[in-house]
């Protein structure tokens, strides 16, 4: 049967099985074994070692580790970007041979256009649509991202918050099956960060894409995610998953947000203490 990680105490992690629900889907996604190593200088340098994931339709799932462990590796590798060593990846029973236009990645280094404008970085993608559909489009995904009033600007006359608005606004707009974001806030102050935590959550919610986000921050994982999935040190495997069971909007104060945090701390060999 399968089963997933739950944090029952600052004290430990213990087995739960998964939701009834989870246990009678096919996996949208699946790594099977996968080993990752790159040759550096002449030696093998191994990065990934035997990991096992399985992500469901609409789930939104979060990779935590340390700065450096392979997180960033393994998105490549889910995404295409990247052939395995060894092992595979399968999305809807597919083996994962290359990048797909059906799955968008958001990268860590903010990617729009900066000779078009909020509209043109839209409609980038919408080539095939017809002129009425294309404009109906850049204006819903416009509406849903808060750039009303925005239009016409370039990129360059927006705030962080709203590039990284106007990135996944683009990548929504071509109707992807799957979202690969590595980690998409890094650069942006700790206010916006947290605007757009709350800014993604309510686009998800709207939109019920699979979402793949890797993070170094515990609590963003924690806010954001379906599960956290906690990896080692390189040669980053799997450690625990971790199902975070608060509904959203999510109260970081509350008893049972604070025990789930914590135990990932103490997963990860630190103690949250001021």
């Amino acid at each position: 049967m399968e089963q997933t990680m739950a944090t029952t105490s600052m004290a430990k992690t213990v087995m739960v099985p998964a939701q009834a629900t989870k246990q009678t889907l096919k996996p949208k996604l699946r790594a099977e074994g996968i080993d990752m190593a790159f040759t550096r200088d002449g030696t093998s340098v191994p990065v990934l070692e035997n990991v096992k994931l399985e992500v469901h339709e609409g789930e939104f799932v979060c990779l935590l580790g340390p700065s450096g462990c392979g997180k960033s590796t393994l998105l490549n590798v889910i995404a295409g970007f990247l052939s395995p060593t060894h092992g595979q990846v399968l999305i809807d029973g597919e083996a994962v041979r290359g990048p797909d236009p059906r799955r968008i990645f958001v990268f860590q280094e903010r990617g729009v256009f900066p000779w078009l404008t909020v509209e043109g970085n839209i409609g980038f993608g919408l080539f095939k649509l017809s002129k009425k559909e294309r404009a109906e489009r850049i204006a819903h995904y416009i509406t849903l991202v808060g750039l009303q009033g925005f239009e016409k600007a370039y990129p360059q006359e927006l705030s962080g918050g709203m590039k990284q608005r106007l990135e996944v606004a683009r990548a929504l707009a071509v109707n992807p099956d799957m979202l690969f974001l590595d980690e998409p806030f890094g650069a942006l102050d700790s206010i916006t960060r947290l605007i757009m935590r709350r800014e993604l959550l309510r686009i998800w919610e709207a939109e019920r894409k699979t979402i793949i986000f890797v993070t170094h921050d515990i609590e963003e994982a924690v806010q954001l995610s379906d599960r956290v999935v906690v990896m080692s040190a390189r040669p980053a495997k799997i450690q625990r998953v971790v199902e975070i069971d608060i509904a959203h909007p999510r109260d970081i104060s509350s008893s049972r947000y604070l025990e789930l945090r914590d135990g990932i701390f103490e997963q990860i060999g630190l103690a949250h203490k001021v």
